[in-house]
């Protein structure tokens, strides 16, 4: 029997306006776009369904990424000048950053070396292969200097996925939870598909973001599909993702 409520909906569709909290758009700067090029394309395909309003967040990652805030500035000062070459004056850039929890991170937060989102959050991560030690430390060190900590990607910790009641001890501290649209597609996996949309389902989420990287992933994005009922739990969190960071 045909359900109304199964009916699917190219999340697309609902993004016009939307503001992208967490993306690495920036070129030459972490494991994001590669060139400029990468990055006007990138954008380009984000302007198709309605979204110019970027929060750039390149890693900021010890050994790896070593970013801080005069690579990023200078990055997004090249990609700024590259949008007017490009006739896209309309599109709105900031910097920001994903900070990694690690054995770095407390210094940089110390020595006020951040670079957090709309002033007063900050976009953290943890490693994919193991909770950061430091985690619970950094956070009390986050919320005692000001910031309000927003974890990217809950979902996609699988050290969390059978012990979920981790998370929730993790949201009871005052953390901020932000979901990766590719996240709603098994993109990244059935495993993180199923977390995300029980983590949206508990009301977990705050935030909603593309995370995107690559064309690839652009690509992915204009083909997830949601149902109406999830789309009606989405609605809030996509709304709240705009209003927090007009």
């Amino acid at each position: 029997m045909f359900s109304f409520f199964s009916k699917k909906h190219f999340l697309i569709d609902h993004l016009d306006g939307f503001i992208d909290i967490h993306n690495h758009i920036l070129p030459s700067i972490d494991d994001g776009a590669k060139t400029v090029e990468d990055s006007i394309e990138l954008i380009k395909n984000f302007s198709e369904f309605g979204v110019t309003d970027f929060i750039c967040t390149p890693h900021i990652m010890e050994n790896y990424y070593p970013n801080n805030a005069n690579t990023i500035t200078s990055s997004l000062s090249l990609l700024e000048n590259a949008l007017k070459m490009n006739n896209l004056e309309h599109v709105n850039l900031e910097a920001a950053a994903e900070h990694m929890i690690d054995s770095g991170f407390e210094k940089i937060l110390e020595d006020k070396q951040i670079m957090p989102l709309a002033k007063n959050y900050l976009l953290i991560e943890m490693s994919y292969l193991q909770a950061s030690i430091n985690f619970d430390e950094a956070v009390k060190k986050i919320k005692k200097s000001n910031y309000s900590p927003i974890l990217a990607h809950p979902e996609r910790y699988v050290y969390f996925h059978n012990k979920l009641k981790s998370l929730n001890k993790i949201k009871d501290t005052g953390v901020f939870f932000q979901l990766n649209m590719l996240s709603l597609s098994n993109y990244y996996g059935k495993d993180v598909n199923k977390v995300a949309i029980h983590l949206i389902k508990e009301n977990l989420i705050d935030f909603i973001a593309s995370d995107t990287h690559s064309i690839n992933h652009i690509n992915q994005l204009k083909k997830i599909t949601v149902t109406t009922s999830l789309l009606d739990l989405l609605f809030p969190i996509i709304t709240k993702t705009i209003y927090s960071f007009k």
